[in-house]
């Protein structure tokens, strides 16, 4: 089940990823630093605050939903529900608009307040058709998202104006589009029908949700926002691009998998006990291990080239030595929101979020105060692992109260030798191959180090690397009748 909905979702989380590093590659050439350090501050505020007001009504609203038929009660509670919370996001995101770039105060707080209401509708729309269990329509959605969002802001910066403004805009926009259209057809399949959950029961769940949103923002945003305090808008730019570089391909593989997995994994909670979810947490626990490990380390060998290649000659020498710790605080991040954090979900125990994060949140922002003021980026990046590793253990510590996944300590340790050789011999390839052209170098290590993952998968998980091939198969339509999996 876990790669039959990771390849499902997969192609789509992947291509608004890839949308976003190309506006990025973009928008380094087209913005200046500071320009660009503002547009990365609009996505700061903008997730943070999305985050803690409207993305709890998701989990939510997926927890008391369920999945299948959604009927119109649900849906219409849902949705007062978003409008408020949005209009209180609305609110909050002008006053920290205020606070954060008081400069450009009205151009800030417009761009983060039309970020704010593409992205409720769209996610609203999302969440639906993932409840709906409508695969292929949230894959298009996706699709047509990630097509817009680089098309629109592009066209905007090259025939409009060169600001940070402009490109959010045109950015907004585009989700918006996409949003209202994705709305529309998760509304024309609700059924008739009373709401499953009272205002009640989602306040009860969302608002533990909302403080522990707050506080993982300590852990993985305040640094832009102590960058900005003690330096400029530019040196949030160096930063911002190094961790969407380190964050984006990690990311695609872990969304990709918690996406099928999360509606599943509360369906065997209620329909089996903690057991038969503690054992399906596990396989996804190894799953992430097998497929995030080796990108991770793919990803710190060929930083150099990668960041050669995607970003200006100003970003280079700081994005490099910033790339590996990010790449582990994303990789701590992850294993705790999709696999210990989502414990506490599917017991209903949210408030338990809160206690959790705490220790994450205080260390990520006492060491940014303590060493961004000294180190400047390569302090935010110290201050993010360390918040990571602590967040980490803190949701470990208490998830384990409810419930012990089925930890897979010998497929994690394969994944970690795996992960090791594919990272060797990518960069002894960079190596052989010397001074060319780094496009070309880039790509022949990553193929190799690709080809070394493949290979040894296939020895060491032979039956999964089957059935991948098989559902790969059937998905493109290659070969006939699609098989059947569990």
């Amino acid at each position: 089940m876990l790669l039959r909905s990771t390849l499902i979702y997969a192609p789509a989380i992947f291509l608004t990823r890839i949308s976003a590093l190309l506006l990025l590659v973009i928008a380094t050439r087209l913005l200046d630093q500071t320009e660009y350090g503002f547009l990365a501050l609009v996505a700061t505020i903008g997730e943070m605050t999305d985050m803690a007001v409207t993305n709890w009504l998701r989990i939510a609203f997926i927890r008391l939903g369920g999945k299948g038929a959604i009927s119109e009660g649900s849906l219409r509670l849902a949705a007062r529900a978003l409008s408020l919370t949005t209009v209180l996001a609305l609110l909050v995101s002008m006053a920290v608009s205020f606070a954060i770039a008081p400069e450009r105060w009205q151009e800030f707080s417009l761009a983060v307040g039309a970020y704010l209401i593409a992205g409720s509708i769209g996610r609203f729309a999302l969440c639906v058709l993932q409840m709906q269990q409508r695969h292929s329509v949230y894959s298009m959605l996706e699709f047509l998202r990630a097509a817009l969002g680089i098309l629109l802001p592009v066209i905007a910066l090259l025939l409009i104006n060169r600001s940070f403004f402009v490109a959010t805009l045109a950015n907004s926009l585009g989700a918006l589009i996409a949003g209202s259209i994705g709305l529309g057809l998760a509304l024309a399949k609700a059924v008739p029908g009373a709401p499953r959950f009272a205002y009640r029961d989602l306040v009860t769940l969302g608002l533990p949700l909302v403080l522990m949103a707050l506080l993982a923002f300590g852990i993985n945003s305040l640094e832009r926002l102590i960058l900005k305090f003690f330096y400029d808008a530019s040196a949030v730019a160096v930063y911002a691009a190094a961790y969407a570089l380190a964050r984006q391909p990690i990311d695609v593989i872990a969304n990709a998998i918690n996406t099928g997995a999360f509606p599943e994994l509360v369906s065997r909670f209620d329909e089996h006990g903690p057991d038969a979810a503690g054992k399906f947490l596990g396989q996804q626990m190894a799953l992430m291990a097998r497929l995030s490990l080796p990108a991770a380390a793919l990803l710190t060998v060929l930083s150099a080239d990668i960041t050669d290649l995607v970003l200006p000659a100003s970003y280079h020498n700081e994005v490099v030595t910033l790339f590996p710790l990010i790449v582990l605080s994303v990789l701590l991040a992850n294993f705790q929101a999709f696999v210990y954090d989502n414990i506490f979900h599917a017991h209903k125990r949210n408030w338990l979020l809160i206690w959790s994060s705490v220790p994450g949140s205080i260390t990520g922002v006492v060491l940014g105060l303590l060493l961004i003021p000294r180190y400047e980026g390569l302090g935010a990046a110290y201050a993010l692992a360390g918040g990571s590793l602590v967040g980490l253990i803190g949701s470990i510590a208490i998830s384990s109260r409810l419930m012990r996944p089925q930890v897979p300590y010998r497929d994690v340790l394969t994944s970690v030798i795996v992960a090791a050789l594919c990272g060797g011999v990518a960069a002894m390839v960079g190596v052989m191959l010397g001074e060319i052209w780094v496009v070309v170098r880039l790509g022949v290590s990553a193929l190799a180090g690709g080809a070394v993952f493949l290979g040894l998968t296939a020895l060491v998980h032979p039956q999964e690397t089957r059935r991948f091939l098989e559902i790969a198969v059937g998905r493109l339509g290659i070969g006939g009748r699609r098989p059947r999996v569990s």
